[in-house]
């Protein structure tokens, strides 16, 4: 099929309008056609620069994409084809696997639908309708999708020939689908069940301009490159064995001294502050998750085993271990606030599909603490997990925030545990501490776990991405299913108020995120080799060896290269390793007892005694948080 010429000018007056101009309107909470308002209704434009403007623009480019599959392909049935976070993917059920060379046909008869700027439809139809039209277009999973509705009238959209089932709404036309890429092809189940076909993910992305999309493949490019599963392999810092199972970590050496320092670092933090370190087991008894409730909500993500013919899990969380060593004294108000904190490892059986490196995993490890506090101490309790949140994570080198607060839902507060004026109060303090910290967020109404209201924490990395880390959440709920008391001043028994927080969040997740921050390039204080000694010759190796020593007496991280090899494939090895000092010795350096040093970002600084280039790194060796 040849696409319809269309001019300079006018594509160049279509660019204009699509960057700048409505895709969609909102009429109330409600998303619309631009052809579908009401002159009579209170409508506000949305546009690409709106989140809800960028799922519509990507939506509609996955009914192109999955159209010019359908021309291409035929006989490949169709799915769904969500818009997703910066692209989409559509879900195809084909014998034959997609490759590189059909993605880029796919893109060129893509193109050409774009040309023919085909105006997208809506056509409200009954069910029954829409039965036969999927019946006689033999589209076996639209018929399923069909079933799950529970109205009598469903809509399709219409782009020229070619029509899907969908709610909507779309951009007027194929042609205001301006610039666009698929991206990969990847395995999916249908309805994400592992005993539903294996079908083919398509996943794409789109932008109002040429300019916005280079701009995003080169981030994605850049995403690529610091891949913690890539730099973790090169690195040596992780693994995760097929013999050994998903989703479970394996430390290695360099890693493994990652993690210590982080700990060390996480619990000398928390003693400072007024932390009490605990350590519960892995195995408990499930009667524990019964009381807690999560037995009932959670089980089907629980490891379940038999002992002695009762029923054992492996823990999911840590929250029910500290409750009971909470309970293990008689507690006056005269002892609280009490804080455990523990890096307590938990289990979870995640679903093979969802893992991914160390950021979706079966076992890992929160840096988890439980307050137990009064109704009086909240507020200061929660100002100071707020500020250890910003400087535990501004430590670390992370600058930009997202914060989230989620309260209950005003219109139903019967779904909620606990009563007005405790939600009352908890939100109050929580709010308090954002606005006395200055801290910008997003109110989240009706997004509050029922148990109480909490704020979440969203780290943005060096490359813009936010990833979920800190939260600090109430909890009116275990309190009372545990009876949680304490002597009040006035002598009765009073409940206190719980407070879940962690940090970090997931250690795992909290070190992939940090890999793929820095790409590998750790500071000083966290990176696993600290200082590289390169001896030039075998006759320079006895004296490296005494300077590692020295330097290693000194509190560094040292290790030696004495292999076999030249000079400069030393180098480059340091540096792909992004260790931060490479300290070159050769005749010259060992006569005059000094140390050639090559900075990883500033490059050859030239010869200096050890004592000099102590002084120079002393500083970058304990953590330190950004002025």
């Amino acid at each position: 099929m040849t696409a319809p010429e269309v001019s300079t000018d006018t594509r160049a007056a279509t660019r204009k309008m699509i960057s700048s101009g409505p895709l969609v309107w909102k009429v109330g909470d409600q998303l619309v056609d631009l052809a579908a308002k009401d002159d009579k209704a209170e409508a506000r434009e949305i546009t690409f620069d709106d989140p809800e403007g960028r799922q519509v623009y990507h939506h509609s480019t996955a009914h192109i994409m999955a159209e010019a599959v359908q021309d291409l392909f035929p006989g490949t049935k169709v799915t769904i084809g969500p818009p997703i976070e910066n692209g989409f993917y559509y879900d195809f059920d084909r014998d034959e696997p997609f490759t590189p060379d059909d993605l880029e046909r796919i893109e060129t008869r893509m193109r050409e639908i774009r040309a023919e700027d085909r105006p997208f439809v809506r056509e409200p139809v009954s069910k029954e309708e829409a039965r036969k039209l999927f019946q006689e277009k033999d589209e076996p999973y639209k018929l399923e999708l069909l079933d799950g509705i529970t109205d009598e009238t469903v809509s399709i959209y219409r782009q020229g020939e070619w029509l899907d089932l969908c709610r909507g709404p779309h951009v007027p036309s194929t042609g205001f689908i301006e610039a666009f890429k698929l991206l990969s092809v990847a395995g999916a189940y249908w309805r994400g069940d592992e005993r539903n076909k294996m079908l083919q993910r398509i996943y794409g992305t789109s932008f109002p301009t040429q300019e916005a999309l280079d701009d995003h493949l080169a981030l994605l490019e850049e995403a690529r490159r610091r891949d913690h599963r890539v730099l973790g392999k090169e690195l040596g810092l992780f693994m995760i064995h097929e013999q050994a199972g998903s989703g479970l970590v394996y430390w290695l050496p360099h890693g493994a001294v990652l993690r210590k320092v982080i700990e060390r670092f996480w619990e000398d933090e928390h003693q400072r502050r007024g932390y009490e370190l605990v350590v519960i087991p892995h195995l408990v008894h499930s009667r524990l998750f019964r009381t807690s409730g999560h037995y009932d909500f959670y089980k089907e993500n629980m490891f379940t085993l038999e002992v002695d013919g009762e029923e054992y899990v492996a823990k999911p969380m840590n929250c029910p271990g500290h409750i009971l060593i909470y309970q293990n004294e008689r507690r006056s108000y005269r002892d609280l606030p009490i804080r455990y904190a523990e890096m307590g490892t938990v289990y979870r059986n995640e679903r093979s599909g969802v893992l991914h490196g160390m950021l979706r995993v079966r076992g890992f490890t929160q840096d988890d603490a439980h307050i137990f506090c009064t109704p009086e101490q909240l507020p200061w309790e929660i100002l100071g997990v707020l500020d250890m949140t910003v400087f535990m994570l501004a430590t670390f080198g992370f600058e930009r925030f997202e914060i989230e607060l989620s309260v209950r839902d005003p219109a139903h507060p019967e779904k909620y545990a606990g009563s007005d004026d405790e939600w009352k109060a908890a939100e109050a303090s929580l709010v308090q501490a954002l606005d006395e910290r200055s801290l910008p967020y997003r109110r989240c109404e009706g997004e509050a776990v029922f148990y109480g209201p909490k704020i979440d924490v969203k780290i943005v990395d060096a490359l813009g991405r936010g990833w979920q880390a800190s939260t600090i959440q109430f909890d009116f709920n275990l309190p009372r299913r545990f009876d949680l008391k304490y002597v009040g001043a006035d002598g009765d028994f009073h409940t206190p108020y719980m407070v879940h927080r962690a940090l970090l969040g997931s250690l795992e997740r909290f070190v992939g995120t940090l890999i793929e921050h820095t790409a590998g390039a750790f500071p000083l204080w966290l990176s696993p080799v600290q200082v590289k000694v390169l001896p030039i010759t075998e006759r320079n190796h006895d004296h490296a060896r005494r300077v590692a020593a020295s330097l290693k007496e000194s509190g560094l991280r040292v290790e030696v290269d004495d292999r076999n090899e030249k000079l400069g494939y030393k180098i480059r090895q340091g540096r792909l390793e992004r260790t931060p000092y490479l300290l070159v010795i050769g005749d010259r350096e060992q006569e005059s007892q000094q140390v050639a040093v090559r900075d990883r970002t500033e490059g050859d600084l030239g010869a200096m005694s050890l004592d000099a280039f102590l002084d120079r790194v002393r500083p970058e060796m304990a953590p330190r948080t950004p002025a």
